[in-house]
């Protein structure tokens, strides 16, 4: 119901802006871009997640809305894809965006969402051609790989260099969501958290998968040697973590929280798996339950790894790709071992886990 909701917003806009007075046709075009831009993006939500959806570009009345049937998901997407590809033309590049303006849908937006939709129909030459779009091509954008993993998440860095496209929040509009993954220790309780396969799908600091031969992991010390994103994205025991309500590190006890007289007592509501995100957090929130922070949904890492698995998949991969791809985004992160930042000219199988594992820890 939020979808169509959003559709049913953009239908009626798209069938009355016109009868707004005093729009240059320049803005008009601009304006029915970034609808159909949110109107696509609503519908390519519905088709991934129910397949065959009710499809619709008009205003329904109520006897239409009870008896309209499904399209099929093939038409959906098509749509999907043709809308975005027609409203790019009138979207402009990030570049030329004022402050004022910073969240409103770009041109950048418009391909980086094209490329998604192509990605999860496994169309991989249009995905690749799509993230072809916006590699190099500064007339549709300028991104680029912010210089901190964890800085890209935080309220300082709103709006940086590898945000493409983000749900915007602010002094009259937050959201509440952190304060279900803070550490239970901070004072709250935590109903989101990590899993442990997802803990161990992080490599080792020499790009080697924690069970692979010559790893160096050691199950007594289990966090050393790890992918550096590991300890940005989630809070493991004996982490440490700002404690929101009086702005200073405070210690990761998984289980307890401290009781009076020193005594801790058993907390029911910590985390269920022994971990807590990290990513997203925002200790500058006030109330700490009401954060601002931007949410990201497109950023210039997703392309790169796109088109890394595009490539893959296409067979293609090859030394060139991986540098301007998994190893540009490792070398961000923080990775210095040649294991982990040369290509591995690995067969294609073996690269398809390669770069699903890089999506994942990501």
């Amino acid at each position: 119901d939020y979808r169509y909701t959003a559709i049913r917003k953009c239908n009626q806009f798209l069938a009355n802006i016109e009868r707004v007075p005093g729009l240059t046709p320049a803005q008009l075009n601009r304006y029915e871009a970034e609808v159909r831009f949110i109107r696509a993006y609503s519908y390519f939500r519905l088709a991934t997640w129910w397949g065959d959806v009710p499809f619709f570009t008009n205003v329904l009345t109520i006897s239409e809305s009870q008896s309209i049937g499904r399209t099929p998901k093939a038409n959906v997407i098509k749509f999907v894809v043709d809308e975005l590809t027609a409203a790019q033309a009138d979207l402009p590049a990030n570049t030329t965006l004022a402050a004022a303006e910073r969240g409103r849908v770009t041109r950048g937006a418009a391909i980086a969402l094209k490329t998604r939709v192509n990605l999860y129909e496994g169309n991989w030459q249009a995905t690749a051609t799509a993230c072809e779009e916006l590699i190099g091509r500064a007339e549709n954008g300028s991104y680029s790989l912010f210089s901190s993993y964890a800085g890209v998440f935080t309220a300082a860095n709103e709006y940086n260099s590898e945000v493409i496209f983000d749900l915007q929040f602010g002094a009259n509009r937050l959201h509440e969501l952190q304060r279900l993954f803070f550490p239970v220790t901070i004072g709250l309780r935590t109903d989101m958290m990590p899993t442990r396969a997802l803990v161990d799908d992080y490599v080792m600091t020499n790009g080697r998968a924690i069970a692979e031969a010559g790893s160096g992991y050691d199950r007594n010390n289990p966090y050393a040697n790890r992918d550096p994103r590991l300890t940005a994205t989630v809070a493991t025991h004996g982490s440490r973590y700002t404690n929101f309500n009086f702005n200073s590190p405070a210690e990761i006890d998984i289980l307890t929280l401290p009781g009076s007289g020193g005594n801790d007592v058993l907390q029911p509501f910590a985390s269920a798996t022994g971990y807590y995100w990290r990513k997203y957090a925002d200790p500058t929130a006030t109330p700490p339950g009401a954060s601002g922070l931007n949410l990201i949904y497109l950023r210039w890492a997703d392309v790169l790894l796109m088109y890394a698995e595009a490539k893959t998949e296409l067979n293609q991969m090859n030394a060139a790709v991986w540098d301007q791809t998994i190893g540009a985004i490792r070398r961000r992160a923080g990775f210095t071992d040649s294991g982990a930042l040369s290509f591995p000219n690995a067969q294609q199988t073996q690269m398809r886990d390669i770069v699903r594992r890089e999506r994942r820890s990501e």
